[in-house]
């Protein structure tokens, strides 16, 4: 199955978007269904990092617990679920844009089903997910904007 593809300039430079974007306990700023993050192990700001992302789904909190396997700032990073039903494989790309002074913001991802998840994956999770992730990225733009850092 595809990967959901998607991009934003954001009037920010790369290291404050990068700053920003890669650190989990932002998600539930800038992502709808994302409730709350908790750091589970590794250390802040390194490859190996894993935290539990808590996202609201239907009617229930269902608990993600992914792993940051790649981190190359201001540039890229990588995040990979590590086990539940569904699995995220986030990527994302930073590319500087006007000498630096604005950022374009690349997410591609995708969902790796197991047990149920498998049905799950292309009948509601990707679905939900194409359907959230302009709204994310509009918000992320907005409060990056403002000067959040």
């Amino acid at each position: 199955m595809s990967r959901i593809n998607a991009s934003i300039d954001i009037s920010r430079p790369p290291e404050e978007v990068f700053s920003y974007v890669t650190d989990p306990s932002h998600l539930p700023e800038w992502q709808e269904s994302a409730v709350r993050v908790r750091q589970t192990g590794g250390g802040p700001g390194r490859s190996g990092r894993q935290v539990t992302v808590t996202r609201h789904v239907g009617r229930r909190d269902v608990d993600m617990n992914v792993e940051l396997t790649e981190l190359d700032p201001p540039r890229s990073w990588h995040v990979h679920g590590v086990d539940g039903r569904v699995r995220p494989d986030v990527r994302g790309t930073i590319e500087p844009l006007d000498d630096g002074r604005r950022s374009r913001v690349r997410f591609s991802v995708d969902f790796e089903g197991h047990g149920i998840g498998k049905a799950l994956v292309p009948l509601v999770v990707k679905p939900r997910a194409r359907k959230e992730m302009p709204r994310d990225e509009q918000k992320l733009k907005e409060i990056l904007e403002r000067g959040a850092r």
